[in-house]
C-alpha cells in the first residue's frame, strides 16, 4: 500500500467536501467506536436478561390456586423476613403464575421480598437492582463512573451524530444510484468491506439516530438541563391540590424510575379536603389495592407507601417499569393518606407532545413492547457492531504498510462552503454541548498543537 498525502487533490468542490466529511467522519470515529460497541453489547445483554429472567425478581414462579391471601397479610411476611424493615413498595403479579413483590428498607439498603401471594409465604430476598440486568444497565447508563461517565457517554453519544451525518454525505447515492447505495456489492477485499459498512450504515442511520436521541434525554446535560427543564407535566393541571417542595424525581431510588414527564413536577400533599372520591375509609394497603383494581389498573403495578406524615400513596404503572407493554397505557394516581381521595390522576394522555414521545421512545429504546422489539433492537445492536468492526478493518486495509500514523484521510487544500459548514457545526454545539466542546477541543489542538508541532502531525494524520 502506498503513503497518502495529506492533502486531497485539488479538484472539484464536491471532492472536497467529500474528503472533509470523510476526515471528519475517521476522527469522529476514534473515539464513537468504543463507546457504541459498549452501549451495542451492554444493551443486548439487558434486552434479553429482561425478556428470559426479568428484573428484580418479577418472573420469581409460583403455583397458582384458588385462593389469594389478603395484600396485608404478605407484606406483614414480606416486612417480617427484613429485621427493622420498612415497607416502601408494593409491586403486583403481573399474573397468577408468579411471585408478589415487596420492597423493604432497613438501614438505608433496599431490599426485594418475593412472596407468595397464596400462601404469604417468602420465597426469597436479594438487595434491590443487584442482578446482572442491572450490572450491565450500569454500565450502559455512565460506565460504572457515575457523573464522569455520563459525561462520557452524552459526549459519545453527540459526536456519533456527526458520524451518522457524515457518513450518509459520502455514502448517499449520486452518480451510481440507490441500488448500490442500499445492496452490497458482493465482491472482494477492501470494496466489499466497504461496501457492507456503506449499506448498513445507511439502512441503521434513522434508527440509531432515534436511539441515541431518546438515549441523550436521559444524559445529565442535554437530558437533564435542556430538554426535560421544559416538558415537566403541569401541576397546575391538578384543581386546588396543595403541592409538596419534593417532585416526583424523590420517588427514583438509585436511577429513574418514574415517568420522564412527571419528573420535575410537584408532589401533591395529604392532609386536605381536596381531591375526588377514592376510598370510603382511612386507606390502608388493603383499600389502595381494591382502590387500583377497582379504577382499571390490571394486572402489574406498582403502589408506592408514603414516607412522611403528608405524603400521599401513589399508584403507578409504566412500561419503562415492564409493568405494560404498552407505553400508552402509562398511568400515576396519588391518593391522600388520610381522606382516600384521589389528588391526582395522571395519564398518558395528558402529557406534552414530547412527553408521549418520550414515553414512547423508551419503550421502543428499551425493548418492552414485548418479543418482536427485543428482535428488533437485536437486529440494530448486531448493526453497530458490525459498523464498529468493519470501519475498524477499513481502517487498517488502506493504512500504510509498516507506518506508525494513524493514516487518517487527507484533508483538502481548499474547503468550499466553509460558511455552511460552519453553521452546520454551530448548530450542533448550541443542540448538544457536549458535542460542541469536543469538537472545538479538537479544533484547538489541530491549530494551537499540531500546527507547531509537524512530527506529531504526521504521527497523527
Amino acid at each position: 500500500m502506498t503513503t497518502l498525502d495529506i492533502n486531497a487533490p485539488n479538484e472539484t468542490g464536491a471532492n472536497k467536501l467529500y474528503f472533509a466529511a470523510w476526515r471528519w467522519h475517521f476522527y469522529a470515529g476514534l473515539f464513537v467506536i468504543p463507546f457504541l460497541s459498549i452501549l451495542a453489547v451492554t444493551g443486548m445483554a439487558m434486552l434479553w436478561i429482561a425478556w428470559v429472567d426479568g428484573r428484580d425478581g418479577e418472573h420469581t414462579p409460583v403455583i397458582p390456586q384458588d385462593m389469594v391471601m389478603a395484600i396485608s397479610a404478605q407484606a406483614e411476611a414480606a416486612v417480617a423476613a427484613i429485621p427493622d424493615g420498612t415497607l416502601k413498595t408494593y409491586v403486583a403479579p403481573r399474573s397468577s403464575d408468579v411471585a408478589a413483590l415487596f420492597r423493604v428498607d432497613a438501614d438505608g439498603d433496599a431490599i426485594m421480598v418475593a412472596v407468595d401471594p397464596y400462601t404469604a409465604q417468602v420465597i426469597e430476598t436479594f438487595p434491590r437492582r443487584s442482578g446482572w440486568y442491572d450490572f450491565f444497565d450500569n454500565i450502559h447508563s455512565d460506565l460504572l463512573l457515575g457523573v464522569t461517565g455520563d459525561r462520557m457517554l452524552e459526549t459519545a453519544a453527540s459526536l456519533a451524530l456527526v458520524l451518522i451525518a457524515t457518513g450518509l454525505y459520502m455514502w448517499w447515492p449520486r452518480e451510481a444510484g440507490w441500488r448500490r447505495a442500499l445492496v452490497p456489492a458482493f465482491t472482494r477485499g477492501r470494496s466489499l468491506w466497504k461496501s457492507l459498512h456503506g449499506v448498513v450504515g445507511i439502512w441503521v442511520s434513522l434508527i440509531l439516530v432515534f436511539f441515541l436521541i431518546s438515549g441523550l434525554a436521559w444524559a445529565g446535560i442535554w437530558g437533564g438541563k435542556m430538554v426535560q427543564a421544559w416538558s415537566q407535566f403541569p401541576a397546575e393541571k391538578w384543581d386546588n391540590v396543595p403541592l409538596s417542595k419534593d417532585t416526583h424525581a424523590s420517588l427514583n431510588h438509585d436511577r429513574k424510575e418514574v415517568p420522564w414527564a412527571l419528573e420535575q413536577t410537584p408532589l401533591p400533599l395529604s392532609g386536605s379536603e381536596a381531591g375526588t372520591e377514592g376510598t370510603s375509609t382511612t386507606p390502608a394497603i388493603d383499600q389502595l389495592d381494591a382502590l387500583a383494581r377497582q379504577i382499571g389498573f390490571a394486572g402489574r403495578y406498582q403502589l408506592a407507601v408514603p414516607t412522611s406524615d403528608t405524603a400521599v400513596w401513589t399508584i403507578n404503572r409504566d412500561s419503562m417499569n415492564t409493568d405494560s407493554t404498552d407505553p400508552m397505557s402509562d398511568r400515576t394516581v396519588h391518593v391522600d393518606q388520610y381522606t382516600g381521595k384521589i389528588l391526582a390522576d395522571v395519564r398518558y394522555a395528558d402529557y406534552s407532545w414530547f412527553g408521549k414521545a418520550m414515553a414512547v421512545g423508551i419503550a421502543l429504546h428499551m425493548g418492552t413492547l414485548g418479543l418482536w422489539s427485543v428482535l428488533a433492537n437485536t437486529l440494530v445492536c448486531l448493526s453497530v457492531l458490525f459498523l464498529c468492526i468493519s470501519s475498524l478493518v477499513l481502517w487498517w486495509k488502506r493504512r500504510p504498510a509498516g507506518s506508525s500514523r494513524l493514516a487518517a484521510p487527507p484533508f483538502p487544500k481548499e474547503l468550499p462552503l466553509w460558511q455552511g459548514a460552519a453553521l452546520v457545526g454551530l448548530g450542533i454545539s448550541m443542540a448538544f454541548p457536549l458535542a460542541g466542546l469536543a469538537l472545538l477541543s479538537v479544533l484547538a489542538i489541530d491549530t494551537l498543537i499540531l500546527s507547531r508541532l509537524p512530527a506529531l502531525r504526521r504521527v497523527l494524520t
